[in-house]
């Protein structure tokens, strides 16, 4: 790593990101739009809002969507950071101070996909005691409890909801679990997480907000997989994955690449990548003697592949934000 940042030193990386004018408005798909209008329908009937968010200290702040706080804040508010594995701990105690800044103190982390999460058992003592201090306005003569579970798209709604039920019902999942966003389109009906009291929990499609501040919070957004990789483009997401890793001097792609230093150049690196892993494709070539087919480096798939290891951790733990 020492000699990484000595090659660093002495190589001239991108001080700044060209977007190339690129427009956000259509990363914001209408299913979007017809989800917060059946969440603010369904707000009469709901006790508490369970927010999740991605632990990953490269979006807790860019990635969250305003509207929640504006539409849905009347109601006792928890805010999940889940995917705790992938999450850089150290900056915990700094994210848990610029949340409370912006009046955020009920904040709980998690990590759904582990089988025995200590703080998923600790979750639902914490909702009914909000619950229990709060007034329930038409919902006093109610014995039960429903939480809304709300959140930007891909940051594990579902699999904590199956987390829930798993850990308190002891049973399988009930709502189907998928890696890129837009798996929920519609609110559900009510899911039963828990007997004693009984909790009902109501799951919603992931909601961005339609006027994202920047096209940079875009892509950090897509590089994290809440906006579909097509909307934005395999390639510029791998683009502004390696000027970020340059920029933060975080150089693990080149061992695990095999790539001999580090580059700035993002085809030299997906060509790289094509031919570690093999992935290649036909094409046909227009030649002055007539059309003849040739192999070469698949680039969108080497794109993927170096967002996929992102994504899974596999490149460090890295602050964006």
């Amino acid at each position: 790593m020492r000699l990484y940042r000595a090659l660093r030193n002495a190589a001239t990386f991108r001080t700044r990101f060209d977007f190339g004018g690129r427009d956000v408005a259509h990363w914001f798909p209408g299913h979007m739009a017809k989800g917060l209008k059946q969440m603010k329908a369904n707000l009469k009937n709901v006790d508490c809002i369970i927010e999740i968010h991605d632990a990953r200290s490269h979006i807790p702040f860019s990635g969250r969507n305003p509207l929640f706080q504006e539409n849905l804040g009347v109601r006792p508010h928890l805010l999940v950071l889940n995917k705790m594995d992938l999450a850089d701990l150290a900056a915990k105690r700094r994210i848990l101070k610029e949340l409370e800044r912006n009046g955020i103190r009920n904040v709980l982390f998690t990590d759904s996909l582990k089988q025995r999460d200590k703080n998923i058992t600790e979750l639902l003592p914490v909702v009914t005691e909000l619950i229990r201090s709060k007034p329930r306005f038409n919902r006093d003569e109610e014995t039960n409890y429903c939480v809304m579970v709300i959140g930007v798209p891909n940051v594990g709604k579902s699999s904590f909801i199956n987390s829930l039920r798993r850990t308190n019902l002891k049973k399988g999942r009930a709502t189907r679990v998928g890696a890129e966003p837009g798996v929920t389109r519609a609110v559900l009906t009510k899911i039963q997480v828990c007997e004693r009291p009984v909790i009902h929990l109501l799951d919603t499609p992931g909601v961005l907000h339609p006027k994202i501040e920047s096209v940079e919070a875009g892509i950090k957004l897509a590089l994290c997989g809440t906006i579909l990789d097509h909307l934005v483009g395999e390639d510029i997401i791998a683009d502004y994955l390696l000027y970020s890793l340059n920029r933060l001097e975080q150089f693990s792609y080149v061992e695990r690449y095999e790539l001999g230093e580090p580059s700035d150049d993002i085809q030299h690196v997906l060509k790289r990548i094509a031919v570690k892993l093999g992935k290649t494709q036909r094409v046909t070539a227009i030649t002055g003697v007539g059309n003849i087919n040739i192999t070469v480096p698949n680039y969108t798939a080497a794109a993927y592949d170096f967002i996929r290891v992102f994504r899974k951790g596999e490149l460090g733990r890295v602050m964006l934000d």
